[in-house]
Order: structure tokens, then C-alpha cells, then sequence
């Protein structure tokens, strides 16, 4: 069974708002079987908004109207999905007691506008909404001539959640043929987007039962590999054999098979070999260490470190020699070398990290040009330095600086 999830409001059409609710919407389906095969976002425009309703209903089995329910003028989804299904609305007797006893309740005068909550769309069940004023509606049978599920959920997330869970996956499960999805997401980096494809499209081309979809970041590729079956166990079994294959050919360029960020697994390593790490950041300016910290429990494996952003604090706090400094540059593996075990000395960690190169837009020479960058990692058995060259703009390259210099790590304890 597939779906299709509309958004209303024309605040997410935007910079400012995002629709975050089909995200949720598509999780709790695709653990029922369902797949979601189109999301819609519509402006506060009853004829774009009917228009919409009429052709989601028309190409998708299970329908999902998002916002839309509340008292405002703007608030059009009963009304444009009426007209979509050619159908009338009706006052709900006992949603306008619910609604005047919840402002009584508060001391508050119940202005007129209100009333447009209680409307109902013909044959439609209604869903009672613990959490706001606005009911959602349950719709299923056939709409021109095809069997529909349709629901009107209330826009506020934690209103859309519970009362999805409380009033519709129940329902929904009752409606479906028994189906589960399984679903792995692997994480690689160290290689580029249609290499990666190149080694691994002979592979899941052969599992024509699996859906494989590739999306490329800045800093590493992600694997999400989607199937179906009648048990879960089936569907995650085919899943995990087609995982299994493409970690063997990419190797320990896959550093996740879980979805887990590469700060993660670093994190993972860390306290399994009962190391602590250190960082020394130049061009990352502390990008390195924000992400280090943004696991919870890193105080357990991550002592701290420095953003040495010139080089008089190269000096000062990483150890860094000022004629090193001098004879090589900012930018060097000599620098980048002094710099982890300068980090690593001071802090006692059992590694010292270090990252220094040129970001960009400018600073770049025919010599050291943007996206030049020296990592370091300092540790009782020596010093690694890798020299690396980056493609894009600034946040690219020191996004891209500070998953190399974690990849690092990861590779050494592994």
C-alpha cells in the first residue's frame, strides 16, 4: 500500500518554517507496510489546496492531510477536501460543546470563529484531539471509484503525534495486508559518490527485492537499503544479507551500518580500547570538538583541546616551535605534526588530533592552495600526518577537515 502526506500552510512554503511532521508521518507508515510515495506542501489557497486533495486522492491509496484545522480564515483543509471529494460538511453538535466547554473551563469567551472546528466532512469519523481544539477526521471507503483511506491530522507536532497514535495506527493496521519493511543505512566515507556506486551497483542490482538508495553528503555517502515482505524477519533478513555484501567489498570505508555518526563511532572505539583523544584546530575552528562533544558521555573519552587559530596560540598552547612556524608555514605536515603531539603532551590524552589548513575563499597560494589541509594524529606508538585536499567552499572543506581528522581515529583503532 503507498501513500502520499500534504503539508498545509503557507509559512513552510518559506525560508523560515520546515515540515517536520512527514518525517514522523513516514517513519510510523513505512513500519506499517506503507510507502510513501509523494509529499505535497500547499499555501493557505483553498483552490490549490482542492486541487491538490483531488489529485493525491486520484494516485496514492492512503491519503494524509496535515494543518489546516484550526479557526482562522487560512484554516482551509475541511473545506478543500470536501470540495475535492464532492462532499458537504456538517456542524458536529458535540464537538461545539467540547469546544465551549474548553473555554469555559479557562475563563475565556469562545469567539464565533471557532465554530469551523466542529465542521465534519460527510461519513467522516471523527478524532478526538486531547491536545488541542482542533479534532482530526478519519475518512475510508471509495472516492471516485477507488478504495481510500483519508485523514485529517491537526498541524503542531505534538498534537499530530499523539493523536496519530492514539486515534490512527490502530485503524490503519486493521485496514493493511500484513507487510513489514526492513531497512539498514550504512555510512561511508573515503570515497566518492559514483565510485562508490561503481563497486556496489553489480551487487544490489542482483536484489531486485531491495530498494537501494544513494545519497552523497559532504563528508560521506549513505546507503539506505529499503524491503518488503509479509514478517519483519523476512524483510530485514534480505536487507542484511545485501549489507553484509556491500561491506565486504567497501571494506572499512563503511564506518556505520546503523545509522551512527562518525563522532559516534569514534566514541565507540574510544572507550573500548580505554583511550582518551585531544585536539589541537586550526581551520576547523573548533568544528572538530563541537562534534566530538555532541555525543553524550564523551567526558568519559574526550579530555578537550584548543582552537590555535594563529600562530602565537601554536605556539602558546600547542607547543608549536615559532621557527617551525617560520621555515614551513601554518600549513604544513610539519606544523600539523608538532601540533597533535604539542596537544597530546600537554592534556596526557592517549591520542593527539590536530587539524590545520587553508578554508577559504582566501589565503590560498599557488603552493598551499583552498582546501589544502594537514591532518595529524599523535599517539605512544608516533606521529601519522596525512596531507588531504578538499574540494568546495569554506563550510564544505571544514566540514569535510573535521571528518577526516575523526575517520583518522576511527582507522587507528580499528
Amino acid at each position: 500500500m503507498n501513500a502520499e502526506i500534504i503539508a498545509i500552510g503557507s509559512e513552510l512554503l518559506t525560508p523560515f518554517r520546515q515540515d517536520t511532521n512527514s518525517l514522523y508521518l513516514t517513519e510510523k507508515l513505512n513500519q506499517l507496510g506503507v510507502e510513501v510515495i509523494f509529499k505535497t506542501i500547499v499555501g493557505d489557497s483553498r483552490e490549490r489546496l482542492t486541487g491538490a486533495a483531488s489529485l493525491a486522492v486520484s494516485r496514492a491509496e492512503v491519503v494524509i492531510f496535515m494543518g489546516g484545522l484550526g479557526p482562522t480564515e487560512d484554516d482551509l483543509t475541511r473545506e478543500a477536501v470536501a470540495d475535492a471529494l464532492g462532499l458537504e460538511l456538517r456542524r458536529d453538535p458535540a464537538i461545539v460543546t467540547s469546544l465551549e466547554q474548553r473555554f469555559a473551563a479557562r475563563g475565556w469567551k469562545m469567539a464565533t470563529n471557532n465554530l469551523k472546528q466542529a465542521d465534519v466532512i460527510s461519513g467522516a469519523t471523527v478524532l478526538p484531539n486531547a491536545n488541542g481544539s482542533a479534532p482530526g477526521q478519519w475518512m475510508s471507503g471509495k472516492y471516485d471509484g477507488r478504495e481510500r483511506i483519508i485523514i485529517l491530522l491537526p498541524g503542531p507536532p505534538h498534537e499530530l503525534k499523539a493523536l496519530f497514535e492514539e486515534q490512527c495506527l490502530a485503524r490503519l493496521r486493521a485496514k493493511l495486508p500484513p507487510q513489514f519493511i526492513g531497512s539498514r543505512e550504512l555510512k561511508i566515507t573515503g570515497l566518492g559518490e559514483s565510485a562508490c556506486d561503481f563497486r556496489i551497483a553489480p551487487i544490489y542490482k542482483l536484489y531486485t527485492d531491495v530498494e537501494t538508495t544513494i545519497l552523497a553528503g559532504a563528508d560521506e555517502i549513505q546507503l539506505h537499503l529499503k524491503s518488503r515482505a509479509s514478517s519483519l524477519e523476512a524483510a530485514q533478513s534480505r536487507v542484511d544479507e545485501l549489507a553484509e555484501k556491500i561491506e565486504e567489498e567497501l571494506g572499512d570505508s563503511v564506518f556505520s551500518d546503523n545509522g551512527d555518526s562518525m563522532e559516534q563511532i569514534v566514541g565507540y572505539y574510544l572507550q573500548m580500547r580505554n583511550a582518551t583523544l585531544a585536539v589541537a584546530e586550526s581551520c576547523t575552528g573548533g568544528l572538530l570538538a563541537e562534534r566530538i562533544t555532541s555525543v553524550g558521555g564523551s567526558s568519559r573519552y574526550f579530555v578537550g583541546g584548543a582552537v590555535v587559530y594563529s600562530n602565537q596560540l601554536k605556539t602558546a598552547f600547542a607547543d608549536v616551535p615559532a621557527e617551525l612556524i617560520e621555515k614551513h608555514g601554518a600549513v604544513s605536515s610539519e606544523v600539523a605534526k608538532a601540533m597533535a603531539e604539542g596537544i597530546r603532551r600537554r592534556s596526557g590524552a592517549t591520542f593527539g588530533l590536530s587539524v590545520t589548513g587553508v578554508a577559504g575563499p582566501t589565503g590560498g597560494s599557488d603552493q598551499k592552495p583552498v582546501g589544502l589541509v594537514f591532518h595529524a594524529l599523535a599517539s605512544d606508538a608516533g606521529t601519522e600526518v596525512v596531507e588531504r585536499k578538499f574540494p568546495g567552499d569554506r563550510k564544505r572543506i571544514r566540514r569535510f577537515a573535521s571528518q577526516q581528522a575523526l575517520d583518522m581515529v576511527r582507522r587507528k583503532l580499528m
